[in-house]
């Protein structure tokens, strides 16, 4: 468990909001919030209670480093979470998504440096794995500048996670169906019924960085063993009728990846979770029958009832 003060760049992020909730459980004596949205921040310190005074509110950007380092004073753990997401506002602004994902890690990694940090986690996206779309690229710039750093001159130790859209996260495909469901419209729009996507809930993301976080040894990239399912199967198992689009956008993959064949010889099965680098680098591979498990309908069904 984590028993230093915690810093969460994009801290009222889905993922930001789970890590807080999860923290407040323990005894982490400071959880300090960091993000650029004040409305954000103020919706968020409404519905997140804070009986005992832990949680600190910082205004920041992770463009402005002189920032970070303010906010990383005293802080043991950083967790970098903060990014631009969304793959078609990479595809229109890609400068704008360097700035944040790219440059913005690097602040963050330098802020920690000198602010003495002890570790630091890396959230990154399948998308960072074989990308065709500028957030990939970036997500996958961002895991080489963190890892790069595994055990510096400043002694720390990094290490990434790297998973696929939470099932029910703010703009992804579940509630934004859900929300057409209840107005009405019956037909979803699908770009592909084919496509696949992989199935994670907030819990197990949450579960994950934390495992990260207590278990790292400096340069791991972990990724989670998640079951995958089809857009047309989500569209049947929610009762809705597919409104069938031209092709996948721009940047968007058929099958979203989590491991590249060429990456696969470096992981090694560390129960529960697939490690590469690390001390289990040193470990005999275990990656044999490590395969993606396709979710049935009805299955997809049963999981849909635990997402708000």
């Amino acid at each position: 468990m984590i028993h230093t003060d915690v810093l969460i760049t994009g801290g009222t992020g889905f993922l930001g909001r789970a890590l807080v909730k999860r923290l407040l459980t323990t005894d982490t004596q400071r959880i300090c919030i960091y993000s650029r949205g004040e409305y954000a921040q103020a919706t968020m310190r409404q519905a997140q209670p804070d009986p005992d005074g832990r949680l600190r509110w910082f205004i920041g950007d992770v463009r402005d480093k002189e920032r970070l380092r303010r906010a990383m004073q005293g802080v043991g753990l950083v967790i970098h979470a903060a990014a631009l997401k969304r793959v078609e506002v990479g595809e229109y602004n890609p400068g704008e998504m360097i700035k944040t994902n790219v440059i913005g890690t690097a602040n963050v990694l330098e802020a920690a440096m000198d602010e003495d940090v002890c570790r630091l986690v890396y959230v990154s996206s399948d998308k960072a794995c074989q990308p065709l779309n500028t957030y990939g690229a970036t997500k996958l710039v961002g895991e080489k500048l963190v890892l790069a750093e595994t055990r510096g001159a400043w002694g720390a130790m990094t290490a990434a996670v790297r998973y696929g859209n939470v099932a029910g996260s703010t703009g992804s495909v579940i509630p934004t169906w859900r929300t057409l469901l209840a107005a009405g419209i019956t037909h979803v729009p699908v770009r592909n019924p084919a496509a696949t996507r992989f199935w994670l809930r907030i819990e197990e993301a949450v579960d994950l960085v934390l495992w990260t976080a207590e278990h790292m040894t400096g340069g791991e990239l972990v990724v989670p063993l998640m079951p995958a399912y089809r857009l047309g199967d989500l569209a049947t198992a929610m009762g809705a009728q597919m409104d069938v689009q031209n092709g996948l956008g721009q940047g968007e993959k058929l099958d979203e990846m989590m491991i590249a064949p060429a990456e696969s010889p470096a992981f090694r099965y560390i129960d529960p979770y697939l490690v590469a680098g690390g001390k289990a680098a040193a470990l005999e591979p275990n990656m044999t029958g490590v395969k993606t498990y396709m979710l049935t309908v009805d299955e997809i069904r049963e999981r849909l009832k635990e997402i708000p």
